[in-house]
């Protein structure tokens, strides 16, 4: 029973963390695009001033929509925060690794995906289900990269288990496998798909003709457009902390003591900093692609997860 107590503890410790941290990153990418473009730019705190305004704000919903357009925004907060258990962050072991691993973190995903998906479509606008449709056409090569990507990395280990795969890492040392650079180029294109960044699309944009995720969150305001706004933040640094722990897991604690969990707090923050570096370098030297060509560029991360998972059966 204390055992079970302080696994939840560490979930929710977990949780909350990601919750604070994800608006973060998403304020610190548009920051340094500014800086890029010779742009002033929003506030560094920008996001979260946004989330607790629309918090703040009155629900305002169809006279047709239905429980799933108000469940939809609340099952994918629900299913971004629990997918945070799952994958470690500052020490070798998730909260929850036992009770899912790689198969239960994609479906976690999948069915926050679907949840926001289906409430797109029960208002009836047009946009929504547009958006809808393109999201779930994407999602259906995306997924499959990232399982094929994570199954690379899973079959060194020989497990599911997204912590021991890092502990396995860990043992290793410093290790280089080809597969590793096929498996990072197609789950990084598959996080830019994943996470709506250009050449994929565009957050920013309001034109409804180009829009992909906007367009299914476009009925939505107030609280319910707020979670669904935090648990894209949280998704992204999700992601972002995935392909830590897969390629470049060095720094992290195996014990749980002050100073190697300081250590690794330092490390996971320089290598999320290398990320938003990378990010907006990609964003401001990349056009938004037009929809026909989406699919080709997430095929292309689907090929490399199959090159990936082959090679390393060499």
């Amino acid at each position: 029973m204390e055992n079970a107590f302080l696994v939840a503890g560490a979930a929710l410790l977990q949780g909350i963390g990601f919750l604070a941290v994800a608006p973060l990153l998403r304020g610190l990418i548009k920051k340094m695009k500014a800086a890029l473009q010779t742009r002033q730019g929003p506030p560094l705190l920008q996001v979260y001033y946004d989330i607790g305004k629309l918090l703040r704000k009155e629900s305002v919903r169809s006279e047709t929509a239905t429980w799933v357009y108000v469940a939809g925004p609340r099952l994918y907060f629900a299913a971004a925060l629990a997918a945070t258990a799952l994958v470690p962050v500052l020490i070798a072991a998730a909260p929850l690794e036992t009770a899912g691993g790689v198969l239960g973190l994609v479906g976690i995903l999948a069915l926050g995906r679907f949840g926001l998906a289906t409430a797109a479509l029960d208002t009836g606008s047009p946009f929504g289900g547009m958006g809808g449709s393109r999201e779930m056409t994407i999602a259906a090569l995306a997924e499959p990269a990232l399982m094929l990507g994570l199954f690379t990395a899973a079959l060194a280990a020989g497990s599911l288990n997204l912590g021991a795969v890092v502990r396995n890492l860990l043992e290793r040392g410093a290790f280089f496998h080809p597969s590793a650079i096929f498996a990072l180029a197609g789950l990084f294109l598959v996080v830019i798909a994943e996470t709506g960044r250009i050449p994929v699309d565009n957050p920013a944009t309001h034109l409804e003709l180009t829009m992909i995720h906007e367009a299914m969150v476009l009925e939505y305001a107030g609280p319910d457009l707020a979670l669904v706004e935090w648990a894209s933040a949280v998704k992204e640094l999700l992601y972002v902390t995935l392909l830590i722990d897969l390629f470049v897991p060095l720094g992290m604690a195996t014990t749980i003591a002050a100073a190697p969990i300081l250590v690794a707090l330092a490390a996971w923050t320089a290598k999320v900093f290398l990320y938003a570096i990378v990010m907006t370098l990609v964003e401001s030297t990349n056009a938004k692609l037009r929809l026909f060509r989406v699919p080709e560029l997430v095929a292309v991360a689907l090929g490399l997860g199959f090159l990936a998972l082959a090679i390393r059966f060499l």
